[in-house]
């Protein structure tokens, strides 16, 4: 038995058969004053992530593979990895990640596109769920720019109104603009844990 498991089965030991579960206080704001999609959460996001040097671009669902290659052009990214479930028409020739690339294969790969599970207006954020259109964490991690495309009806206003949406189970990830941090002088230094670049494309219906 491994310390992990002895650790687990003397808490589960402590707790009991049918250990008692204490109420828990939601006493916070569970929703914004916006329904999904309305037009004042999508202009609030789209203000959030330019706040947080991301790119953000409109496109009607059928102009998707025109936005994605106009994000992708004008970084200059000449290899372009997918998860296996984004449809195929988005980004015509590139590589998708099935079977997985190995590390090196990623780092070698200059962008990543994806979909997104939900985003939240308040906060500027996207949240990636692991789905097949999204794919694995490493494929949106090693790559230096992260092309994520977002319909509107995906944009709710804030963070209770996403995790109502979310399966606790499946590995989250959240995005907030690019990846960045400050050292101790407080200077910004993006791309250390994670892209450097982040483009969204918001998608219309």
């Amino acid at each position: 038995m491994s310390a992990r498991e002895q650790v687990l089965a003397r808490v589960r030991s402590a707790l009991g058969a049918d250990p008692e579960v204490p109420s828990v206080p939601r006493d916070y704001r569970p929703a914004g004053d916006h329904l999904p999609g309305a037009a004042e959460l999508v202009e609030l996001l789209e203000d959030r992530l330019r706040d947080y040097r991301a790119g953000v671009r409109r496109a009607s669902r059928e102009a998707v593979p025109q936005a994605v290659a106009a994000a992708l052009a004008e970084h200059g990214s000449p290899s372009v990895v997918v998860p296996p479930g984004l449809p195929a028409d988005w980004v015509p020739g590139a590589v998708v990640d099935d079977p997985p690339l190995d590390v090196q294969a990623l780092d070698r790969t200059g962008a990543v596109v994806t979909a997104c599970a939900v985003a939240i207006a308040e906060t500027g954020t996207l949240v990636l769920d692991g789905s097949p259109d999204q794919g694995r964490r490493a494929v949106t991690l090693v790559p230096d720019l992260h092309v994520c495309v977002v319909p509107v009806g995906q944009i709710v206003g804030t963070v209770p109104e996403a995790l109502a949406r979310l399966d606790p189970l499946r590995p989250l990830t959240f995005v907030s603009g690019p990846s960045a941090t400050s050292d101790i002088e407080l200077e910004r230094v993006e791309g250390v844990h994670g892209p450097r670049r982040l483009e969204v494309v918001v998608v219309e219906d």
